[in-house]
């Protein structure tokens, strides 16, 4: 016998199921194998360890004797212990969270191994039916736990987990979830003689971790256990009753002002010990299977409290519950024969309560929170498409935290804060793949609710703006990439900063490649290089804007990805921003003009819409695509005016077809939402003949056709063959509405748009545009709308004032206290646009001059983001002088 440092003996104790002796302090129930990870008691050591021994002389035997028979026998050849059978599969789950492990498990039925490491990167899409290959392993590396049987007397039971051999086989008298009976549902569970199902739940000491060294093995604290053992004296649970929410309030206040946590804690292991026991708490009806994708059949509400209660309790609480959720993961996919089973709908419902568990927003919880959502990225493309549509049915503040949680479990895993607190990230890869794998599913489920649950911004992960961002896109470009995965292949992820870093470089790259094959030619040509043929040079008349603009960008179509340089004729200067700057915001105030012809403007939607009046030239449509190209491709902010669906048909199809010039471009399904973007008064009219009661034909007196502005004058247009003489009635007008949405908003502008298309991807084609939203476009192009002066008082540099000057002071003390509208007319007429940079306003340069003449109104130079400002004598002159000149001055794109 050993001693300790008490001076009381220890026992020697032998696992039952690898016979690796360890020495057991005195007093402790239950102990862990250090070799294969099973967990056992004392008194089961001892019940099973002549029979296990002997067994096991007995097959070493049986294996010498066979080994004897072979010709060559190596010399060096050493036995393995038994890893088969359910003990072996729950201590290779406990094995795989270790950091260093390299573990394969043997598969019981093919006698093979595979890696546990193995990772498939691309998510499928949500309508297919095939199995996925995602980032788990083989399925038969999944640890699973039991799946249900049904006995012969017709009561549900699961196979019982590790060595459980009944009553008999407990932890002690002291073990705290030793029996559970009386249950007329399925459990972990064996049946006694007398009807009495029993279920024996092995839980840790208090000395053993989870086999990753940076996560405690989650215990009950010692108060609760000395509470719960003086309440019960020993005596057996009686098995877990099903609580109403009413009910759980009710012992959550109790045990609150108590201190006695011990009907809780019966409750919340008995519940997430299984995922039978999970839909048996939280499905509406639990014998009703809710196959269909609408509904998932789960009581949310119940769910939502049953979380908000448990983050209220204690720690070992909350342990508990963590512990109970891994046997619920260890669950056996895995029939007798050998073939992976289907998950179950009840499957695919424990995978969405579990989900949402806000414990997962604690580090100490990441490697059980990996291993959950590993499984969920491993469901085939059928099941992910149960789960995206179910997922549509929580509530936007669980699904917001939801997204937050995985979002902030991707952060700290690429960036943890101790290099410490997680396993090394080359030990498990499959951690980052998992979490945006099953973050795509919400981002699905998100689109397909309308309105969507959250906005797009909030899955958003700022943490990726700091990777290498190109490495990870020339990764998603080269399908031979060893890496496997990138975060370009899930762009929703990716914030519109990190895109326009991507859109930036590729553009900078694609920018020296024109401007090496421009030297090259110089040099085969024999000519001298000069430093112009690096840019895009464009030389125009102020008089003659337009047309000049036509004809340089028609000459110099092949300069297009250079950098941008502008001048004016008989103005002498360099443009270092300002001339460029200034080309762009002239040329869109002239273009946009209504007399011009090309726009016409909404006043109510407050956009410009396409002039759907044929024309012989469309090339001046192509110059306006062309300037929005050149404006993302220079970083530089248009005060342009379309309404979102214009940039949803950008990016119809986002990349242009190659080599086909005839491919329908520009043309995407529309709705009358859409028609409201545009048109309102006409979508207005639209919907009341859709609503309307009574008799549409004698009333409205329509027909399937449409008038159409013409040079001159106007001209009806059918909107389906022999339409003039079809009315429109009460059975058609559905389709008639339909007709007419496409009419305005595809077909008679086809050609103008078309050109714009092909004049806006002639600058910017690039496989980044697949990643980008229509709405991360418009941003690109006229800037963000989310405007914060004290940010914009923060960057500004002065010039003739100090920050300390009254001026300056009784400046931003009127200017913070303006509404924000009258802020963005600020701005824009300071700088020519309402919105600021995608980077933020740090981006921005701003600046204040002063002038003496205190009678002048305040004045702009817009090229250079240029406030000029008279020294007023107060802050009610400074105020009025203001408003007065920002409301009086004309803006781009407004009349």
């Amino acid at each position: 016998m050993a001693t300790n440092e008490n001076g009381s003996a220890d026992g020697i104790v032998t696992c039952p199921t690898c016979e690796y002796s360890v020495v057991q302090a005195s007093g402790k129930k239950r102990t862990i194998c250090p070799r294969c990870g099973n967990f056992y008691s004392k008194e089961a050591a001892e019940i099973s360890r002549n029979s296990h021994r002997n067994n096991h002389r007995q097959s070493r035997g049986q294996h010498r004797e066979k080994q004897s028979k072979r010709k060559s026998v190596s010399s060096n050849e050493t036995e393995e212990p038994n890893t088969s059978g359910r003990l072996q599969t729950i201590s290779n789950f406990f094995q795989s969270l270790t950091p260093g492990s390299r573990r394969t498990v043997k598969d019981s039925h093919s006698g093979t191994s595979s890696p546990s490491d193995t990772v498939r990167d691309t998510l499928p899409p949500i309508e297919g039916a095939s199995r996925s290959h995602l980032t788990t392993p083989n399925q038969n590396t999944i640890p699973v736990y039991g799946h249900s049987q049904r006995q012969g007397d017709g009561r549900n039971t699961r196979t019982p987990s590790s060595h459980l051999h009944g009553p008999s086989s407990s932890c002690g008298p002291d073990c705290i979830q030793q029996k559970w009976h009386h249950r007329g549902h399925r459990s972990d569970a064996n049946e006694d003689s007398q009807g009495h199902i029993y279920s024996h739940h092995h839980h840790y000491n208090d000395e053993v971790q989870l086999h990753s060294p940076r996560l405690r093995s989650p215990n009950v604290d010692t108060n609760i256990l000395n509470k719960l053992n003086d309440v019960t004296g020993g005596k057996e649970n009686k098995g877990m009753v099903m609580k109403t929410a009413e009910e759980l309030k009710a012992e959550f206040l109790q045990a609150k002002e108590s201190g006695n946590w011990r009907s809780l804690l019966e409750f919340y292991s008995a519940t997430f010990d299984s995922f039978v026991e999970l839909n048996e708490s939280f499905k509406i009806e639990p014998l009703k299977d809710y196959n269909t994708t609408e509904d998932p059949g789960l009581k949310f509400d119940f769910i939502n409290l049953v979380y908000d209660i448990l983050i209220k309790t204690p720690q070992g609480l909350q342990k508990e519950v963590l512990k109970a959720i891994i046997n619920s993961l260890l669950k056996d996919k895995r029939s007798h024969d050998g073939k992976a089973r289907p998950h179950s709908k009840d499957d695919l419902r424990a995978f969405i309560i579990l989900v949402q568990n806000p414990q997962f927003g604690s580090r100490s919880s990441y490697v059980i929170f990996a291993h959950l959502l590993r499984q969920v990225a491993a469901l085939s493309d059928h099941e992910h498409h149960y789960l995206v549509h179910w997922l549509k049915r929580l509530k936007s503040d669980r699904f917001r935290s939801s997204v937050e949680r995985i979002n902030n479990f991707i952060s700290v895993r690429l960036f943890p804060p101790k290099s410490e607190d997680l396993p090394p990230l080359s030990k498990c890869s499959w951690w980052i793949p998992s979490a945006t794998k099953v973050l795509a599913l919400f981002n699905a489920a998100n689109s397909l609710h309308t309105p969507p649950l959250v906005q797009y911004t909030e899955f958003y992960n700022i943490t990726l703006d700091h990777l290498d961002l190109m490495a990870e896109y020339y990764a998603w470009q080269n399908p031979n990439s060893k890496t496997g995965f990138s975060f370009c292949q899930y762009p929703f992820i990716l914030s519109l900063t990190a895109k326009r870093t991507i859109l930036q470089k590729d553009s900078e790259q694609q920018m020296i490649i024109m401007a090496r094959k421009s030297l090259v030619a110089k040099v085969q040509r024999r000519q001298l290089p000069d430093i112009g043929m690096l840019f895009l040079n464009l030389t125009v008349r102020r008089s003659h804007l337009v047309s000049d603009s036509l004809n340089e960008i028609a000459k110099k179509q092949h300069d297009l990805k250079k950098k941008l340089k502008v001048s004016f004729t008989g103005e002498p200067g360099l443009d270092m921003g300002g001339l460029t700057k200034e080309w762009f915001l002239l040329l869109v105030r002239q273009i946009f003009q209504p007399n011009y012809g090309m726009f016409i403007y909404d006043k109510q939607a407050g956009v410009h819409w396409f002039c759907p009046r044929p024309c012989d030239n469309y090339q001046e449509f192509n110059l306006v695509g062309v300037l929005m190209g050149l404006a993302v491709y220079n970083s530089i902010n248009l005060d342009i005016r379309f309404p979102p669906v214009c940039y949803r048909k950008l990016l119809s199809p986002a990349v242009v077809p190659f080599n086909n010039p005839r491919a329908t471009v520009g043309v995407c399904n529309m709705s009358l939402y859409d028609m409201k973007g545009v048109q309102p008064d006409v979508a207005k009219g639209l919907q009341d003949l859709l609503d309307y009661d009574g008799d549409v034909e004698s009333v409205f007196a329509l027909t399937f056709e449409v008038v159409q502005p013409v040079i001159g004058g106007t001209k009806t247009v059918p909107l389906k063959p022999d339409g003039e003489n079809i009315p429109v009635t009460n059975d058609n007008r559905i389709e008639y509405v339909q007709l007419y949405i496409e009419w305005v908003l595809n077909n008679s502008i086809y050609a103008q748009f078309q050109a714009f298309y092909h004049g806006f991807h002639s600058v910017c084609a690039s496989n980044a545009l697949i990643m980008l939203r229509p709405e991360e476009v418009e941003n690109l192009v006229c800037g963000s709308p989310t405007l914060v002066m004290e940010d914009l008082k923060k960057v500004t540099n002065y010039d003739g004032f100090t920050a300390s000057d009254t001026v300056i002071k009784n400046f931003w003390e009127v200017v913070l206290h303006l509404p924000i509208e009258t802020q963005k007319r600020l701005l824009l007429f300071t700088t020519g646009s309402d919105r600021i940079p995608i980077g933020g306003i740090s981006e921005m340069t701003f600046k204040i001059s002063r002038i003496d003449d205190v009678n002048l109104l305040p004045m702009s130079h817009t090229c250079f983001n240029q406030l000029v400002l008279p020294a007023y004598s107060s802050k009610k002159i400074l105020k009025q002088k203001l408003i007065t000149a920002i409301s009086n001055a004309e803006g781009f794109g407004l009349e």
